[in-house]
C-alpha cells in the first residue's frame, strides 16, 4: 500500500490542515514531504494522520496483552507494551518505530498490529517507544529518548517491581530493535552503550540488535538510490529522504554527519569488541538496499557478528504499509526470521 493509497483510503478530516494566508499574518513554507508533513518558516508543523492512531485493544485469539504506560511526563515519551500470555518469562525487546524522525507513532495502527504479530509469533514481551520528533525535537533528542526509556526499563528491574509486563520479562534476555529510523536509532544508541559500558546497563543483559531496513544516508549517493525507480506514493524515495535528513539532523550538518552516515567515523576498537550481534532485514527494492548491505559488510569486516535477508519483490516498509498478498507472506518471513534470531540468542 503506498502512501498516496493510505491517504485516500482515510476520512477526508485526517488530511493536513490549510493554512490561509493573509498580508497580516503569512506563513512561509520552508519544508514538505507531500501528504505527510509541512513545515513553515516561524517553526510551525503540519503533520497529516495518514495512519490511525489506536487504542491498545487486539483480539483475544491473538493472546497478547496490551496497555500504555507513561515512561517521562516531562518529555512525554510514552511506550505501548505487548506481552504474550505464556507461563514463562520471555525475552524482552525494545522497538523504536520508522518515520524519517519526523512522523510515526507507536500508537499507529500498521505498527499496532505488525507488533502485536511479533510478540504472539516470536514469543516476547515488546515495549515500542514513543519518542519525540523532529523538526521540533532533532537528533539527538530521540536517541536521547530512547536512552531514557532504557534507563526506566533498568530501574524496574532493579526495584523487581513485578508489575503486569516486567514479571513475564527476562531482563538478561534483551533485545534493540527498530525499522527505518527506528533501525538508526537502535543501531546509535547500542554504540552509545558499547562507548559507556555494560555497568550502565546492569542489570539489562542485550543478546543482539534486529535492524529492519536501518535509515542511514550520505552525501554520496548508491546505486539504489540514484537508479532504483519508485511507484508513486512509495513510502521512501530519494527527495522524501533528503527532505527527511534535512529536519533531523542538527542545523548545519549534513548527511556525512556520523548519526546519518555511520562510516564517517568509524567503529573504535572498544565499540567492536561491545557491538552486539546484528540481524538486519533489507528490502530488495528499497532505495536503501546498498546502504544497508554495506552496513553488513562493515560490521563483518569489523569482526562482529552480522546477519541478513534480503526480501525479494518488496520495497521499503512493506511489513506495516503493504497489504498486498506478496508483502504479507514476506512479513510472515520476517517475523519467522526474527524468532529465529531470538531463540538463537538465547540459547547463547
Amino acid at each position: 500500500m503506498t502512501r498516496t493509497t493510505i491517504i485516500s483510503a482515510l476520512d477526508s478530516t485526517l488530511s493536513l490542515q490549510i493554512v490561509t494566508k493573509n498580508p497580516q499574518n503569512p506563513k512561509t513554507l520552508v519544508e514538505e514531504i507531500d501528504g505527510l508533513i509541512r513545515v513553515y518558516e516561524d517553526g510551525h508543523v503540519e503533520r497529516a494522520e495518514i495512519v490511525p492512531r489506536v487504542m491498545c485493544t487486539l483480539p483475544h485469539e491473538l493472546g497478547v496483552t496490551c496497555r500504555d504506560l507513561v515512561i517521562d511526563k516531562f518529555t512525554n515519551i510514552w511506550g505501548r507494551f505487548y506481552v504474550p500470555k505464556r507461563d514463562v518469562k520471555l525475552p524482552f525487546l525494545v522497538y523504536f518505530h520508522g518515520g524519517g524522525f519526523c512522523v510515526g507513532s507507536a500508537a499507529w495502527s500498521c505498527y499496532h498490529e505488525f507488533l502485536a504479530l511479533l510478540a504472539s509469533k516470536a514469543g516476547c514481551v515488546i515495549m515500542s517507544l514513543d519518542y519525540r520528533l523532529a523538526p521540533e525535537n532533532r537528533l539527538p533528542s530521540a536517541y536521547e529518548d530512547a536512552h531514557k526509556a532504557l534507563m526506566w526499563v533498568k530501574q524496574q528491574a532493579l526495584t523487581e517491581s513485578n508489575q503486569w509486563w516486567s514479571s513475564q520479562c527476562d531482563f538478561t534476555n534483551m533485545f534493540m530493535a527498530g525499522d527505518s529510523a527506528g533501525g538508526n536509532i537502535a543501531h546509535n544508541v547500542m554504540l552509545r552503550l558499547c562507548a559507556n559500558g555494560a555497568h550502565d546497563l546492569k542489570p539489562l543483559t542485550f543478546k543482539g540488535n534486529i535492524l529492519i531496513q536501518p535509515f542511514f544516508g550520505g552525501e554520496s549517493r548508491t546505486r539504489s538510490e540514484t537508479l532504483m525507480v519508485q511507484p508513486p506514493g512509495s513510502a521512501l524515495d530519494l527527495t522524501t529522504s533528503d527532505t527527511y535528513w534535512r529536519l533531523s539532523l542538527p542545523k548545519g550538518a549534513n548527511r556525512d554527519h556520523p548519526w546519518c552516515n555511520p562510516w564517517s567515523k568509524r567503529l573504535t576498537m572498544v565499540e567492536r569488541m561491545r557491538y552486539l550481534t546484528t540481524m538486519v532485514c533489507v528490502s530488495e527494492l528499497d532505495i536503501l538496499k546498498d546502504r544497508n548491505m554495506e552496513f553488513c559488510k562493515v560490521l563483518g569486516s569489523s569482526g562482529i557478528e552480522v546477519e541478513h535477508v534480503v526480501y525479494k519483490g518488496v520495497g521499503h516498509a512493506f511489513q506495516i504499509l503493504d497489504k498486498s498478498h506478496l508483502s504479507q507472506m514476506r512479513t510472515k518471513e520476517m517475523i519467522s526470521h526474527i524468532k529465529s534470531f531470538i531463540i538463537k540468542r538465547n540459547n547463547r
